[in-house]
């Protein structure tokens, strides 16, 4: 009977060696999955898993075998086949796309500005992420103030019919001055005015043709940003602007922002 009993007690639960095997057999399936999702997930995705994981990850040194060249996993995973030259290449086709929705976004922009005759008031300009939409000095706002002017709702109006058609690129509003100093209770310098300049362009498009809020951004530069040279009243009047930039939407998805 006690033999009978010792035997019932050793065959109970799983062998040792099971466990060990299961816990494999899962890190494998965890090791394939990943694979397979980093073959298709997209850039931006991507770049955020590689930043989630960087340092978070090790090996110890072992007597088994290791991946790649014999070396451990150190600060993320470095040490996957081809890592920069997949990110490289993914870069570039990126940028390609980027770079050909620009140019079709520029074309179309200019076309619609020479059609609705705005070239005197607006100027067009395409940039490495963005395509540049320029309200000239004078057009939106009097000399020190940040309320628009009557005469420049029918302009906004009508670019806003063209920037309806981007609705998932991201849109900036960025407003300058030039370099005369302005000391007054609501614009104590030409930061505020510059910033104030921008809200307002992009508060118009939100309050009066319903656009999303959450895809607009403003930033005011004040002096710091000349586009010509501050000593001719030429080029102060230059660099009194407000401009619109339109990021391309692959430059969007990615987080570029300049």
């Amino acid at each position: 009977m006690a033999r009978r009993r010792k035997s019932e007690e050793a065959s109970q639960g799983a062998p040792e060696w099971m466990t060990t095997y299961g816990d494999m057999v899962t890190l494998l399936l965890t090791f394939f999955v990943l694979l397979f999702a980093m073959s298709t997930v997209d850039i931006s995705k991507f770049r955020a898993f590689v930043n989630s994981m960087e340092g978070s990850i090790g090996i110890l040194p072992g007597g088994g075998s290791t991946l790649g060249d014999g070396s451990e996993i150190g600060n993320g995973i470095s040490q996957l086949p081809d890592l920069e030259k997949y990110i490289a290449e993914t870069t570039a086709e990126i940028d390609l796309r980027s770079i050909e929705e620009l140019k079709k976004m520029y074309s179309e922009i200019s076309s619609f500005v020479s059609e609705n005759e705005l070239d005197d008031a607006i100027d067009v300009d395409l940039g490495d992420h963005f395509v540049t939409i320029t309200f000239k000095d004078g057009i939106l706002f009097d000399s020190g103030k940040a309320d628009l002017k009557p005469e420049a709702i029918s302009i906004l109006d009508k670019i806003g019919i063209q920037l309806a058609k981007y609705p998932n690129n991201r849109i900036r509003f960025e407003g300058h001055t030039d370099n005369r100093p302005i000391n007054t209770p609501q614009f104590p310098s030409n930061w505020e005015l510059s910033a104030a300049r921008a809200i307002a362009v992009a508060k118009y498009y939100i309050n009066e043709l319903n656009f999303t809020p959450s895809q607009f951004s403003t930033e005011g530069f004040g002096e710091y940003v000349p586009i010509a040279d501050n000593s001719t009243a030429e080029g102060r009047a230059k660099n009194r602007r407000v401009e619109i930039k339109i990021l391309s939407e692959y430059a969007t998805n990615v987080g570029i922002n300049n």
